[in-house]
This record gives C-alpha cells, structure tokens and sequence, in this order.
C-alpha cells in the first residue's frame, strides 16, 4: 500500500522533482565519468612516464572526490528540503486521515529510495556514454594513439558512485525522517498561507554600507593586483581574500535593500505593466537569501577561476611547446669552478658514451657563464624600483655570455631569429614576461656594461626573444649576445648539444628517445661521482622534447580534469540552489498570480513577469562573480606568468561555453517549471 502511494506520489509530484532528479543525474554522470579516468586511459599507448602522470592524476581525483561527494551530499539535503516544503499541504491531509508520522516517513522513504535508484541508473547511463566522449579529452591531452580504444565500463567507478551516493541518500532519509518528526499539523495546514514580509530597510543606511563595501572591494582587487603583492606577506592576501568575502555580503545586503527603493523612485518604470509585482518579488526574494546569495557568488567566482586557469595552463603549453622545444634532444653541461674550456660531448665520449650517433643533425655551441657581470649590472638604477621577490632572488646571478656566432648558430638549428652586431653593441635575448619587464626598463634607458673590457651599448630598447635550452615554459631569464670580438679569450665555462632524430614515425622516434635516455642513465647517471671526478661544479642534464612534452602534457592535464572536476561541481551547486529557491518561491507565491490575474492581468504578462524575476535572480551574483573573476583571473595570470604560463581568450570562450550551457540550462528549467506551477492554478 505504501509502495503504491509512494509510486503515485512521484508520478503526480514529476515536474515538481525535476529540477531534483536533473542535479541527481548530472552529479552522478560527472562523479562517475571523473572516477572511470584509469579504466578511459588503461587502452592508451603511452610512454612509461605518461602512464606514472594518470596514475597520480587517478589518486588526485579519487582524494578530490571526497570533497565533491560532501559538495553534493549538502546540495541534496538541500534539495530535499525544498521537496518537503512543496508538500505540506499533502502530509497535512495524510494526518487528518488518521496516518501516523512512522507511515509518512516510510512513504518518504521509499520515494526517496526509488528516486535513489532512478537517478543512479539514469546516471551511471548518461555517465558511461559521457565517459566515452572524454575518452577524446583524454587522447587529445595526452596525445595518445587510440588505436585500441573499446567500449569501456569501469566497475570501480560504478561501485564508487553507488556507495557514495547510497551514503548520500542515506543521510536524506534521516533528514527527511526527524523534519516529519517534528511536524506540527497546524503549521503543515497553515504553511501556504504565510508568506515572507517585505523589510523595507534604511536607504540611507544601505546606500552607506553600499559605497563601503564598493571601496573595501576596490582596494582589495588594487592590492591583490599591486606589483608589490608578491613581496609582501602571505597574510595581506588572506585580507584581501577576506575583505573580498566580507564586501560580497555588504553588497548583497545593500542591493537588496535599495533595488526596490530605485525602481520605486523611477514611477514611470515602477509602474509599467507588472513592474511593481516583479521587483517586489525579486527584493523579497534577495532580502531573504543574502548569506546563500553571497555564498554562490563566491562559489561561481571560484568556478569561472578555476576553469579559466586550468584551460590556460593547457593551451599555454601547448603552445609553448611549438616554439620553445624545436629540437628532439638536448644535453648541456657546466663546469662552474674550471679555469678551462669545457666541452659536454668530449666528457660524454671520456666514458664510452657518444650521444651523437643517434642524431641525423646536430650543433653544438659554447658560452662563458663565469662572466664577472650580474644582472643586477645589467638592470642599473631600475634593479632598486623592483619588490619582486623573482626579481629580487635573481639580482646577484652572474649573466651568460655569448658570443654572436655560437648564439646564431644554435638560433638557425632551432628555428629562432639571429642577429647582427657593430662592435660596440650587446643584445639580450629573454622569453620569461616578468624579467622582460625589468630588463626592457633598463634597456630603455640605453644602459653600458663592460664585457671583458670592452664598453658595450644595447643594440636594441628591448630584449629580443629566443633560449638555448629547450622547455615547455618561458624561463629564459636572460643571455647576452656579444661580438665575436668581445668574446675573444673567454674560458667556455658552459656548453650545449642540441640535435634531431632521423625521421620516422611516433613509435620510431620514442624507441630512439628511450634508448638514447637508457644509455644516458647508465653511463653517465649510474657512474655520476666518477663522470664529475675532480672537477668541482661540474654539472651536466639531458632533456627530450618527448620527456618535456611528456611533462607538460602531464601537468596541462592535471590542472584541466581537476579545474574541470571541481569547477563543474561547484557550477551545478550554485545553479541548483538559486534553481530550488526560485520553485520554492514559486509555490509561496502562487496565491498571488492567482490575485493579480483576477486583477486583469494576462498569461503574457504574467510570464514576461516570471522571466525577469527568474532572470534577475540568476543574473545578480553571476554579474558580481563576473566582476570579481576579471581582477581574480589577472591575480592568477601575475602568478602563471612568473611561471612563464600565459592566460589566453581560448581558456575564457571554454569557461564561458561551459558556464552557459549548466548554467544557463538551469535556468530555462527553473523558469519553465516555475511557469508550469502558477499555470496549474489558472
């Protein structure tokens, strides 16, 4: 018999469960196609050390979903809340015909398991379906052959879900129990019939809180942005971070105290068509939800960052590995304490090991980095205008000096530009943002430095782009090029190797790759006390462009599947909630549609109402995540750029595709379903 009920229950009650059964179906597809990343990657062929990056990326994402199940756990209480608060006039009717609390809560229960179980399966459906597109995401971050790829279900992802989310289901049947519980059948029955009461608040007092809370905002994006932010302590951001939240909630307070007296002092506006109804609604509705208006603000703010940052850092390496990796291998070494020219190739060759065999071409160039020049000499006046802890930390570096043929032959090998100079002339060549702006402040000023005694003059009033040690970042912090004149007699402290794999294939050239990092490792890496010897400092690295490609790809994936995880996560809670609290608005309001079409009102008007009602309400703290998102994004650029990662208008047309599509369907289901429930009273 209860199960009867139960069934007719959420058939009546199928619209008024919509937005309900959509956050369950969309929380466990994206929970389960984030855990089902090991079985979409087991087919993949990838190198040894792509495969140890996506067993961290696993790990990182099974700790992470302990986070996201909490997120959704509070979310569904949440909903269910509003689930019980639509159906009071229906639990006041069981009770006066005679049903007990115990049967009610069983009724619940057994909705509440059928509606469990509906929406894992429809779920873990979409979910497994989704899992096969991201199986695209996953070739195309890890630029992996899909040549045997299969349909694939993972189990461990589907059992994770169920467990997680029967947990989560649990935790609703308990809460739905103790509100029944502590039901009162005269507050059941007169539920309907209380509506919230309009606090018209000091304008004066609002308009106050309003301009503090705008200038406490101001100066927290003017100094979380400030040059200076990253020289001073950690605790003046965690003000600002503060002070941001704080003035978030005096804005949302302000707003919702003085939006109805604006409109009501625009009379021409105020009273155009339903304006006056419109606007009450939505100061009614804001007046009540300032701490839960705040909150999702924060919570969008936090998505839009994160979504923006993660894609960035994936495009800007990608990007960054066309033009700062255009040689298959390299190996480069230093003898730092040495008084004599130093060539990697000949020590190579000392113990039995001649990288060059594998190369089809090869150059090998040569520069001082024993220069008694620091970059502080080269900087001037303009290295004390500087807090920058960077900046600051590379003052007392000594400059790499080299001379114009050995750079120009490196530069031709990698693709690079290569320069000319008058005797008298320098160039600097750097790629890493954060020094070129410094650097180019002293080149500007047209400063000298003296080069094993001869006086030199900057060429240009900026530094020239190009490296000499390829990289997936920006981190060429600076190398000055010199006339072959100038570097006459110079001790070649540090030396290169960069060359090309004969062509071939994928498979060819990582076999090539492997073998020529295996020899390395066990000539020179298993025998590195013997290889250094007696020369102090001696140093020595190899790099691939598979092995920094391998890398890149690795971290450019981690940021995107985390940032897409969470960012996701928290787009479809904060939509949810503005979604169940717009319904449950709905219903307390519903009396009053009714009043306003006995009034004259027409369907039209009254739907134009609810659109810019749910509008309004969807739009307020996106625009102020949006705001906050601006100086958020250029805060996480200064960070990335120091890293030599740069923000791109890509990462921003992905967030904003993304963020339309979750949250802009949440709210066309808000709105049609809020239109189907003042409809049924008609």
């Amino acid at each position: 018999m209860l199960f009867k009920i139960s069934l007719s229950n959420i058939r009546k009650s199928l619209r008024d469960y919509t937005i309900y059964f959509f956050t369950l179906i969309i929380g466990v597809a994206i929970f389960y196609v984030f855990n089902a990343i090991g079985t979409q990657t087991a087919f993949l062929k990838v190198s040894e050390s792509t495969r140890e990056i996506i067993d961290i990326l696993k790990t990182l994402l099974s700790g992470m979903s302990i986070f996201v199940s909490f997120i959704l756990g509070l979310l569904i209480v949440y909903a269910s809340r509003f689930l019980m608060k639509r159906r009071n006039n229906e639990f006041a009717l069981y009770m006066l015909l005679g049903m007990g609390k115990a049967k009610i809560s069983a009724i619940l229960l057994i909705e509440t398991m059928i509606i469990g179980i509906a929406s894992l399966v429809c779920g873990l459906l979409i979910g497994t379906g989704l899992s096969q597109v991201m199986s695209a995401l996953v070739v195309n971050l890890f630029d992996a052959d899909m040549t045997a790829y299969r349909f694939t279900i993972s189990g461990e992802a589907i059992i994770k879900t169920i467990i997680f989310f029967s947990i989560m289901y649990a935790v609703v049947m308990v809460f739905n129990s103790i509100v029944i519980s502590k039901c009162k059948l005269i507050n059941l029955i007169q539920s309907g019939r209380r509506s919230e009461k309009i606090k018209m608040k000091n304008p004066w007092l609002c308009t106050f809180v309003f301009i503090v809370a705008t200038a406490l905002l101001i100066w927290a994006y003017l100094t979380v942005n400030s040059e200076t932010i990253f020289a001073k302590s950690m605790n003046l951001m965690i003000i600002c971070i503060i002070a941001g939240a704080v003035a978030t909630l005096l804005i949302f307070w302000s707003v919702s105290g003085l939006i109805l007296r604006l409109v009501m002092s625009a009379k021409k506006l105020y009273f155009k068509s339903l304006n006056s109804f419109t606007f009450r609604q939505i100061s009614s509705k804001i007046n009540t939800m300032v701490v839960s208006m705040t909150l999702i603000c924060l919570m969008l703010f936090v998505t839009i960052g994160t979504l923006s940052t993660a894609f960035s850092i994936r495009t800007s390496m990608n990007e960054s590995l066309k033009t700062l990796c255009n040689a298959d291998a390299e190996f480069f070494g230093d003898n730092i304490d040495a008084k004599k020219d130093f060539d990697v190739v000949e020590r190579f060759r000392e113990f039995g090991f001649d990288p060059v065999k594998y190369f089809d071409e090869y150059v090998t160039v040569s520069s001082n980095g024993l220069s008694n020049i620091s970059i502080r000499d080269t900087m001037g006046e303009v290295a004390d205008t500087n807090d920058s802890i960077l900046i600051t930390a590379l003052m007392d570096m000594q400059e790499e000096v080299i001379s114009l043929s050995e750079y120009n032959k490196a530069a031709e090998f990698l693709g690079n530009p290569t320069f000319t100079l008058d005797e008298d002339q320098y160039i600097i060549v750097c790629d890493m943002p954060t020094v070129d702006e410094m650097r180019n402040a002293a080149l500007s000023t047209g400063i000298k430095i003296t080069v094993n005694g001869h006086e030199l003059s900057p060429k240009y009033k900026n530094v020239q782009e190009g490296y000499l040690i390829i990289s997936a970042q920006h981190m060429n912090v600076g190398l000055i090029v010199v006339p072959d004149s100038v570097a006459e007699g110079f001790t070649e402290t540090r030396s290169y190797l960069l060359g090309n794999y004969p062509e071939g294939d994928k498979e060819t050239i990582r076999r090539t790759d492997e073998a020529l990092i295996n020899e390395y490792n066990s000539k020179i890496q298993g025998n590195y006390e013997q290889f250094v010897g007696n020369d102090k400092g001696l140093y020595v690295g190899l790099d691939t462009h598979l092995m920094i490609s391998d890398s890149s790809i690795g971290l450019g994936a981690m940021a995107t599947f985390l940032g897409l995880y969470l960012g996701i996560v928290f787009l479809i809670s904060s939509a949810a909630v503005l979604a169940l609290k717009e319904l449950s608005e709905t219903i307390d309001s519903i009396g009053r549609y009714d009043m306003i079409r006995k009034l004259g009102a027409d369907e039209k008007e009254i739907s134009r109402s609810l659109f810019a009602q749910t509008g309004i309400f969807f739009l307020i703290p996106m625009v102020l995540a949006v705001i906050h998102s601006v100086f958020g994004i250029q805060f996480a650029q200064n960070l990335l750029r120091a890293a030599g990662i740069s923000n791109s208008i890509s990462s921003l047309v992905a967030t904003a595709i993304i963020i339309l599509v979750i949250y802009g369907g949440y709210f066309i289901v808000t709105y049609l379903c809020s239109k189907s429930m003042i409809k049924e009273r008609k």
